[in-house]
């Protein structure tokens, strides 16, 4: 993950509903992660109430869950938060990239905005580090989802 984070204007969040679907593996670092990104998106005036949030057991069953959120709710945008940390073998790779392909096939699918917001490290310093550290990824997330909602919005005028 890049330290470049773009500079982009905030966006008021009051007209929008926001689907968020969180992985329950690594727990407390997913929860770093979706702790930041309800905070942002309260403070840029998303509601309460506009917010919907389910886990899920990992980051495999993220696009699923997104896709279910996406019908259910119809939310201008979708996050999905996970956490995957390399191991002895090559499983976080087939993991990421799935959740990966899965996640932009329910973007395209149901033509609403998902943001991909697993973080996939190396080493679970990695991933403290970009979930609990300096590093404010969950608020990224969330800043990225309201634009892209006040993107779709613009285009579908």
């Amino acid at each position: 993950m890049s330290l470049s984070v773009p500079q982009l204007p905030a966006i008021s969040g009051t007209p929008y509903k926001v689907g968020i679907a969180a992985a329950c593996y690594n727990e407390q670092l997913v929860g770093a992660l979706l702790e930041q990104a309800v905070t942002l998106l309260k403070r840029q005036g998303v509601k309460a109430k506009a917010i919907e949030i389910v886990r899920v057991p990992g980051s495999n069953e993220l696009p699923i869950a997104i896709k279910l959120l996406g019908k259910k709710l119809k939310p201008d945008v979708l996050i999905a938060l996970g956490v995957i940390i390399r191991g002895d073998t090559i499983h976080y790779e087939l993991i990421s990239e799935a959740a990966t392909h899965g996640l932009m096939d329910v973007a395209l699918d149901l033509a609403i905005p998902v943001i991909n917001g697993i973080v996939v490290a190396e080493k679970e310093s990695q991933a403290v580090e970009r979930c609990t550290g300096k590093i404010n990824r969950g608020a990224e997330f969330a800043h990225a989802a309201l634009h892209m909602a006040h993107l779709k919005k613009q285009l579908s005028k």
